[in-house]
């Protein structure tokens, strides 16, 4: 069951039990200063990496505007229906509970009302590597660890949960080989034929390989690994975009 609580000015969302101390301990780290992840497909959040007493090492995500909006107003959002920290929070505990490997989800945050600021915890993984770095220095292992990439992407699809922007920079494996697929932020549940969902993944990482020059075999990959995938019987509904 989730439990919502407010410390100070910030409403905390969880499943599992968080003391006033841990949420004061995180609440002091909102306001800290960190630089976007300037990386290959980084995208547009940035991180704060803390030890949170009781849980261990955690990453605190700063939600950051894009396009020319987030020249403006950067961290700011417009409180209308759910926030994005709490979308991405549950969705985040939904994929989980299909057998998909995620970060754990320990809370979200936001601060307002109309207009709001949010952040989401997670734990953090251990000593990970992108796979988009991986692909750059080795592409033998890169195969095997591609077919992993595949088998979650295929947990997605058979529970429509469409990961809007999955592309190899939301790719990580951590040091024990586990795969991991990360920002869920747009993420939502699709209401359409699985096969037609699995042609918008296999397209949204096509293009996110071929805009950013990656190497090809990375698409090869993933169409080898998911051609095994068999989508259910179509239901006759709408297909959310």
């Amino acid at each position: 069951m989730l439990t919502s609580r407010k410390i100070g000015s910030y409403h905390f969302g969880f499943y599992n039990h968080l003391s006033k101390a841990q949420l004061r301990a995180l609440s002091a780290h909102f306001d800290s200063t960190c630089p976007s992840d300037s990386s290959v497909l980084g995208g547009r959040t940035a991180v704060t990496r803390i030890q949170l007493e009781g849980i261990g090492a955690v990453v605190l995500k700063h939600y950051r505007r894009g396009g020319w909006l987030g020249r403006i107003v950067k961290q700011h959002y417009l409180g209308l229906g759910q926030n994005r920290a709490r979308r991405e929070f549950e969705l985040l505990h939904l994929a989980a509970a299909s057998g998909v490997n995620v970060p754990h989800a320990v809370a979200y945050a936001y601060c307002g009302r109309l207009f709001y600021r949010a952040w989401l915890i997670t734990g953090e993984i251990s000593q990970p590597i992108s796979l988009i770095q991986l692909s750059q220095k080795d592409s033998v292992t890169t195969a095997e660890v591609m077919k992993l990439v595949g088998h979650q992407i295929s947990k997605l699809i058979q529970n429509r949960i469409w990961h809007v922007d999955l592309h190899p920079g939301n790719v990580i494996v951590d040091q024990a080989g586990k795969v991991f697929l990360l920002d869920f932020d747009r993420g939502k549940i699709y209401s359409g034929y699985k096969h037609k969902l699995k042609k918008r993944y296999l397209a949204r990482w096509q293009r996110a390989v071929a805009k950013h020059g990656l190497p090809i075999f990375l698409t090869e990959f993933l169409q080898d690994s998911l051609q095994s995938t068999t989508p259910g019987h179509p239901r006759r509904t709408t297909a959310s975009s």
